[in-house]
């Protein structure tokens, strides 16, 4: 599902070039669920963004579902995005002006996978699933932390997308909300989905097969 070789990502900074990555080898089986840990600085979150077509390599490929994703334009990679990875975000990144039901319409509407008569009864089946199906037609400024990032898995799963991403998803929720979403991701694995969750939390707490260590750009173990 997921195949990087040699993949680094250098920025620039007033100091002088930054490499957040520095010759990643990875790869990830269909319907595999990994942790990717690692203090902060490690490179965790630029990989996630590279994997999801966020982020650009600076050298290397990065290939996801058979899809070389440095020979797509920015538009070819937008559309393939929606159609293939669902991301979560620690934020939540939910728009505040729309109810939540808008949030997950929204990303069906985008992505235009899903017929547009069945969008309504989607996102009403993904809400239940996530257990927020009662918030549908609230804002998301009225919903908690742990509401907002069920919203969140919900609006991320709208497209069915084979591949989903999460950027610690649990970092600003208690303990006890942060176990039920991560029963939530490890549902998904087990649906055949393949999961990468970057957490500052052990394989066995999300629920995850496998631990990619980063530090400093690279993978230690």
């Amino acid at each position: 599902m997921i195949s990087l070789r040699s993949v680094q990502r250098t920025y620039p900074t007033p100091a002088g070039p930054f490499p957040a990555l520095r010759g990643i080898d990875l790869d990830v089986a269909p319907g595999e669920s990994i942790a990717i840990v690692g203090r902060s600085g490690s490179g965790k979150s630029t990989l996630l963004h590279l994997l999801g077509g966020i982020d650009r390599p600076t050298a290397g490929d990065v290939n996801v579902g058979g899809t070389a994703l440095g020979a797509l334009s920015t538009e070819r990679l937008a559309t393939w995005r929606g159609r293939n990875v669902g991301i979560v975000f620690q934020f939540f990144q939910l728009l505040p002006t729309l109810s939540v039901e808008e949030n997950v319409l929204l990303a069906m509407d985008f992505a235009g996978v899903i017929p547009a008569a069945r969008r309504r009864d989607r996102a009403q089946q993904l809400l239940s699933r996530a257990g927020v199906a009662d918030q549908a037609r609230k804002r998301p400024a009225e919903l908690s932390g742990g509401q907002q990032q069920r919203v969140a898995v919900a609006r991320a799963l709208a497209n069915d997308p084979p591949l989903v991403l999460a950027d610690e998803p649990t970092g600003n929720l208690d303990s006890a909300t942060a176990r039920e979403i991560f029963a939530l991701f490890a549902s998904l694995g087990a649906e055949g989905k393949t999961v990468v969750i970057v957490t500052h939390e052990s394989a066995e707490v999300c629920g995850a097969s496998r631990t990619v260590t980063l530090a400093d750009g690279a993978v230690v173990a």
